[in-house]
């Protein structure tokens, strides 16, 4: 088993909350943290921005990456949300374990 981590921003703890709950219930991640209170500063649509966001940690397997991505992006207000996942490298093995067993195993298409 090969564990990821998903790095999502969303506009409020709400929304992070709503995203997060989904995608446990889901059982497409084993675990959801929020992060309020991050300040980001972006390029878009040719102007620079800054506005203030919340970011949301997903741990999930990496075989149910693109899953994930794709549940997100349903449920995102964002136009294009930063929904990025990165890898586990290491870990302790109780809780790569743990994150294994409180994820689905991706369903045959």
């Amino acid at each position: 088993m090969s564990a990821v981590i998903a790095y999502v921003t969303t506009e409020s703890v709400e929304q992070a909350e709503r995203i997060g709950q989904a995608l446990v219930a889901e059982r497409l991640a084993a675990c959801a943290n929020i992060l309020p209170g991050m300040r980001s500063i972006y390029r878009w649509q040719g102007a620079v921005e800054t506005a203030g966001e919340t970011v949301l940690i997903a741990k999930t397997r990496e075989t149910l990456a693109q899953a994930l991505i794709n549940r997100v992006r349903e449920l995102h207000t964002y136009e294009v949300p930063c929904i990025v996942v990165l890898p586990i490298i290491a870990g302790l093995p109780a809780f790569l374990r743990w994150i294994d067993d409180e994820t689905s195993a991706p369903q045959p298409q």
